[in-house]
């Protein structure tokens, strides 16, 4: 049975992680009305993540006989005046995303919530790799984004990343 504290920390989380799919078609949206097609698609391809990362946090509370409650999903609030401002957001919302998640690790650690804590295991090592990768886009705009052609090329990058079903899965 599941806490109070850590039931309410992950039923949160639910909003947050849906809130990021918010953030990130609102980049999307950005790049796509800038012509950046290649980074509107991994920003699209990043909000199904959240989607499903919100999924997984719902399936986890409803496998462990907890009623969800769904909020109103805050509108994203970030000011993107050019193409490097999302990056940045991106780098920022994570790390925020990273000390959520490491929030409800040690609420349940606390209430000796192993089961749990074996679930967010799979959030830490994820959210290890959107900082890496959110930190990887902002190192190669920096260093070839202010050139026309190697921006065309870095867009031409990101244009190929296609999206893939979490490795964790809930029955």
């Amino acid at each position: 049975m599941l806490s109070e504290k850590v039931s309410s920390l992950l039923n949160d989380q639910i909003n947050k992680e849906m809130y990021s799919a918010y953030l990130y078609l609102d980049f999307a949206n950005y790049y796509k009305n800038k012509g950046l097609d290649g980074y509107a698609n991994w920003y699209e391809i990043q909000a199904k993540e959240e989607m499903d990362h919100a999924m997984l946090f719902m399936k986890y509370l409803q496998n462990n006989d907890y009623e969800v409650t769904l909020e109103a999903i805050a509108k994203p609030d970030k000011v993107l005046n050019d193409f490097e401002d999302a990056l940045h957001a991106s780098l920022e919302h994570e790390r925020y995303v990273t000390s959520l998640i490491y929030r409800i690790y040690e609420a349940a650690s606390e209430a000796k919530d192993y089961r749990t804590m074996q679930f967010l295991d799979w959030f830490i090592d994820e959210q290890g790799e959107e900082e890496k990768n959110a930190t990887d886009m902002i190192t190669k705009y920096e260093l070839f984004g202010k050139d026309p052609k190697s921006l065309y090329m870095l867009d031409n990058e990101y244009k190929s990343r296609t999206y893939s079903a979490p490795s964790l899965t809930l029955d």
